[in-house]
């Protein structure tokens, strides 16, 4: 469990980047972050990992507050970076020297990651690509089988094979008791992969649902003419017609469009919030 409650940040004094932040996320989900540039995304995960600490409000992640950096906790938690520096070791020496933090690390997994890569641990980190680099790390996050797993941007710099392979490992390394929380840019590789999904806005939360909610609330789909019969919220001209999200009250079935969503909700922020002003899952956010 990861709560956070009136939690208030900024780099800089008078501009807050985070005020009054409230979130809550439950074990046994993979959460799909997202948010416009300068959302404060990894600023959010450095604070859950208690390299950055609040100006106000509280956070735990299970039964600690991150600011303590308690070993405890530590061990418990691991965080993916976007931007990383791997030593100029073997995979092997780099796992021999990483996996002693971690009670929990399984290194027949581990291996099994390394074989499924495509590589081997006599190779050096510094002679493998940036994506070999990254699946590396990735997979010694899941390896590491920490109650909480941060994911920031992990499949920039992959190819379009390795961002299948991606989902792949972590849809099987997730159980009822981790928290994997994915933040990403690039919301098309992460389809079928995340559920539930948060939006952040400015200084806070402007949508968190699950994808069972959010499609009975919009419908996504495409028009080949735009009608008065839908309340379109975001409109996209595409080949043979528009691209739409609308909102939903017959509750008619339709396919998550994590790009379009996004865009919605800064297309249409305030009726976004009203219209999921009634679901538990937001009000608890």
């Amino acid at each position: 469990m990861i709560d956070l409650r009136d939690v208030s940040f900024g780099y800089r004094s008078g501009k807050p980047m985070f005020e009054g932040l409230n979130l809550t996320l439950s074990a046994g989900s993979i959460y799909g972050l997202l948010g416009p540039n300068g959302a404060g995304k990894s600023t959010l995960f450095r604070l859950l990992s208690g390299l950055l600490y609040p100006s106000a409000g509280s956070i735990q992640v299970g039964n600690y507050i991150p600011e303590k950096r308690r070993p405890a906790f530590l061990e418990d938690l691991f965080l993916v970076p976007e931007e990383f520096f791997m030593p100029d070791v073997r995979i092997r020496q780099f796992i021999d020297s990483n996996a002693p933090f971690y009670p929990r690390f399984d290194r027949v997994q581990m291996a099994g990651y390394i074989h499924e890569f495509g590589l081997t641990e006599s190779q050096n980190l510094h002679e493998l690509s940036y994506g070999q680099k990254k699946k590396i790390l990735i997979g010694f996050g899941l390896a590491t089988n920490t109650s909480v797993l941060l994911m920031d941007e992990p499949t920039n710099g992959l190819d379009i094979p390795s961002k299948s392979q991606f989902r792949r490992l972590v849809a099987g390394a997730v159980d009822e008791n981790r928290t994997v929380v994915i933040s990403t840019h690039q919301v098309r590789d992460l389809d079928a992969l995340i559920d539930p999904i948060v939006i952040l806005s400015e200084r806070g939360i402007a949508l968190k649902a699950s994808v069972e909610e959010i499609t009975a609330k919009l419908w996504f789909g495409m028009v080949p003419e735009l009608e008065n019969t839908r309340q379109a919220l975001h409109v996209e001209r595409v080949v043979g017609g528009y691209a739409i999200v609308a909102e939903n009250p017959l509750g008619e079935p339709s396919r998550l469009d994590l790009e379009r969503l996004f865009n919605a909700v800064q297309t249409e922020p305030a009726r976004i919030k009203q219209l999921f002003s009634s679901s538990p899952t937001l009000a608890n956010a």
